[in-house]
């Protein structure tokens, strides 16, 4: 396999990077690869859900049954509200 030296980076990309790195728990390295295949390699067209996953979070069922009980309030009708 092929390797290869990118010069001049500047400050705020060497700074994404990293930040990256560290949000996919990879080396600089690999978030780079990681990076470069995401953008050039993506002959398929990804549907709309791959497209924004990086958007949305997942919660996990514990989560999601934690959220509903604390909203499960909101489903209760206060007779004194209803006209």
């Amino acid at each position: 396999m092929k390797s290869f030296t990118i010069h001049g980076i500047d400050p705020d990309l060497e700074n994404k990077i990293a930040e990256k790195s560290a949000e996919y728990g990879l080396s600089r390295n690999r978030t780079v690869k990681k990076l470069l295949q995401k953008t050039l390699q993506s002959d398929q067209k990804a549907s709309r859900r791959e497209m924004f996953s990086d958007l949305f979070g997942k919660w996990s069922t514990t989560e999601k049954s934690a959220f509903e009980k604390i909203i499960s309030d909101f489903e209760i009708i206060d007779e004194s509200d209803q006209d």
